[in-house]
């Protein structure tokens, strides 16, 4: 049984693979249409969703499977106080694959633990969401034909912006890729991600704060809005939410086959104005969410000959792994909801003796 936590759970040749198998799809999609008869997404959503969730529960319908779940967790025995792992493992009996956001980071590693079937990260908190960076990759595959040799330009909310995360990590496993990271600088990249996806890896990026200056080099652009549920205080949201605003104006220097994406919901930081723009991409991007996912609960659940799978779902690597030294500062992590979960930290840099949480990725504090 596999699932899929974090976008690096798939390797390259995967990653390819699924594009492939999402544009065989909507090109002939009566040959998949009963490839999931008989069987049974869970969607648990304990996060407000749109386009995820549909997205997904249109996939397995499409796939001529059926569709169970909640898309509130006050809808769930979440508000009577259950736990994750009770949840799923319950769940988990009542269905063959399972979907789940939740805004606690580290919730979905937690819950595959105790799945009894494979599991998809559809979004923990600010921490991932791989299928959403599947989907990225699928609209850059289908507008440039490549991954290589790209200038990517990220723009908006670079911390808590979980797409961003999940979509760095994936772009940086290929060749000549230059990044530039547009941000406030309370709204940066954190440092973890930069050493971890770019500089370890040698990868040239700058960091601004004008994303005019940077408009004329880049080939993606990927704006984010600023989240106003990752915020703990209104005037901090107030104050930075509307840093960047994309207009035409703003594009009169980009190149003539920009691509410009957006994981949605818009708020205003794309003015309506650019969506007739033969540029913006971010609705088609969105439509393409659907076939992705088709592709990969077809691979996760082995059905598909070539998009089968057997390989194990991955444990993380428990060497070097302290528990009770430590503690998670991060107040987004599962381990401040859920007390009786064995607090982890994996060493992360062995020569500045730098422990990170296994659940939130969070740099560990001493007790």
């Amino acid at each position: 049984m596999r699932s899929l936590i974090d976008i690096l759970d798939l390797s390259v040749e995967e990653i390819n693979d699924l594009c492939v198998v999402a544009s065989d799809i909507i090109a002939e999609p009566a040959k998949y249409a009963h490839k999931c008869d008989g069987r049974i997404l869970a969607t648990l959503f304990f996060e407000p969703s749109t386009r995820t969730r549909l997205s997904f529960e249109s996939a397995m319908l499409s796939l001529g499977g059926k569709v169970l779940g909640f898309s509130d967790a006050n809808s769930s025995s979440t508000a009577k106080g259950e736990s994750v792992s009770d949840t799923i493992e319950v769940v988990s009996g009542y269905c063959d694959i399972i979907a789940m956001r939740h805004p606690k980071e580290g919730a979905p590693l937690v819950a595959t633990r105790r799945s009894l079937v494979p599991l998809i990260n559809a979004g923990d908190g600010g921490h991932n969401h791989p299928t959403q960076t599947l989907t990225d990759l699928l609209t850059i595959y289908h507008k440039k034909g490549h991954f290589n040799d790209l200038t990517i330009g990220l723009c908006g909310d670079l911390k808590f912006g979980r797409t961003v995360h999940s979509l760095i990590n994936a772009m940086s496993r290929y060749t000549g890729i230059k990044f530039v990271l547009i941000s406030p600088e309370e709204l940066k990249l954190p440092q973890y991600v930069k050493d971890e996806a770019i500089i370890s890896k040698g990868i040239d990026f700058v960091e601004t704060t004008d994303l005019e200056a940077a408009m004329p080099e880049l080939d993606i652009l990927y704006m984010t809005r600023i989240q106003k549920e990752r915020f703990f205080h209104e005037e901090e949201y107030l104050r930075l939410k509307d840093s960047y605003i994309l207009t035409p104006e703003k594009l009169e220097t980009a190149k003539q086959d920009l691509c410009i994406l957006h994981p949605l919901p818009r708020v205003n930081e794309i003015s309506v104005a650019v969506d007739n723009d033969p540029r913006a991409c971010y609705f088609e991007q969105a439509r393409y969410g659907r076939f992705i996912r088709m592709a990969l609960i077809l691979k996760l659940l082995g059905i598909d000959a070539d998009a089968a799978d057997s390989t194990e779902a991955s444990e993380p690597d428990l060497s070097d792994v302290l528990t009770d030294t430590f503690f998670c500062k991060n107040p987004r992590c599962i381990t401040s909801v859920e007390q009786e979960l064995p607090h982890l930290f994996k060493l992360a840099d062995k020569e500045h003796h730098i422990y990170r949480c296994i659940y939130c990725e969070s740099e560990a504090e001493k007790q």
